[in-house]
């Protein structure tokens, strides 16, 4: 099973998690699983925001919806695992990694602004797969089989976002795709200051 979901994603991605950031995600598991929880709350954010603005688009709010509601119960999962394991729910300064990315739409451009960020959404959701399936192996059995459980919901999120941008733009996206692609890729494999759950390579 998971062979068939990753493989569209390694396709998708321009690169592959590196071996440094496992490395030091086994050492910060702690860091590892806040950073995670403030993921999927941003994810079910950035979904209610899609919602809030964009009321005119059906299949963006239906989609949005569903991916808002699941990305909380993963919230909800991450905290019940922390609880478990006396991990105090701290603040952390945010990633780079998704200001980063959003930096680049174009805000000039209504229709460009919302492609941009479903592209951008298909690239975090990919990349949120692929880190799961990266360092499951290293986890222990209840880590392991919690993330294993999130790849089909991850990948299905990165199809939805990825077929609405190619549905709103009603032209080949495939050249944004890739250019946004190149960016995401620059972000994950550059030296990076702090280690986070889409951080790039920690120093």
């Amino acid at each position: 099973m998971m062979e068939s979901l990753l493989a569209p994603i390694q396709e998708f991605l321009h690169c592959a998690t590196p071996a440094r950031w496992i490395d030091v995600a086994l050492t910060q598991q702690d860091i590892l699983l806040i950073d995670h929880a403030n993921c999927e709350k941003k994810a079910a954010a950035s979904a209610m925001s899609l919602m809030t603005r964009y009321l005119d688009r059906t299949e963006l709010l239906i989609c949005a919806a569903r991916l808002a509601r699941e990305e909380l119960h993963h919230f909800e999962q991450v905290v019940e695992i922390m609880t478990r394991r006396n991990v105090a729910y701290v603040m952390l300064s945010p990633s780079r990694y998704a200001n980063g990315l959003l930096k680049h739409v174009r805000h000039q451009d209504e229709l460009g602004l919302l492609v941009d960020r479903l592209i951008i959404g298909a690239y975090i959701e990919a990349r949120s797969c692929e880190r799961f399936a990266a360092i499951a192996p290293h986890l222990d059995d209840e880590l392991r089989r919690f993330y294993v459980s999130l790849l089909r919901s991850e990948a299905r999120h990165y199809q939805d976002y990825l077929s609405l941008a190619q549905q709103y733009a009603g032209t080949d996206i495939s050249d944004r795709v890739e250019e946004l692609g190149r960016i995401e890729a620059e972000l994950i494999l550059s030296p990076d200051e702090q280690f986070r759950f889409h951080s790039g390579v920690p120093a």
